[in-house]
């Protein structure tokens, strides 16, 4: 595991910077309970914690859907960021999925 996080930061510095980054938030995460683990075990979701890492001033914006359950689980991804240390002010939500897509998480540098 430790060598997966090593190889994600390398690759990750390699991305310049200016540019926005999406990850898809996997639909089968809500099909379990979560934890710290659960969260940080989708391959989107670590590399949009270590891309944000990388990119001092960067922000976080969850994408979700128009219905109530993308809402909640968007909440709750920004809940679970925010407790594995990325600063609350720098989490949004932004409704602007269809209700059929997966949450998305951006990292941008966009305020």
């Amino acid at each position: 595991m430790k060598k997966e996080w090593v190889l994600v930061c390398v690759a990750l510095a390699a991305v310049p910077e200016a540019r926005a980054q999406s990850f898809i938030v996997p639909p089968e995460l809500w099909d379990r309970p979560r934890s710290a683990l659960a969260i940080m075990e989708p391959i989107a979701i670590r590399q949009a914690v270590n891309t944000w890492l990388l990119r001092p001033g960067a922000r976080i914006v969850v994408h979700h859907g128009a219905n109530p359950e993308s809402l909640v689980q968007a909440e709750e991804v920004r809940a679970w960021l925010i407790s594995l240390a990325i600063e609350a002010g720098h989490v949004t939500l932004r409704n602007d999925l269809t209700p059929a897509d997966p949450l998305q998480i951006e990292v941008t540098r966009e305020p």
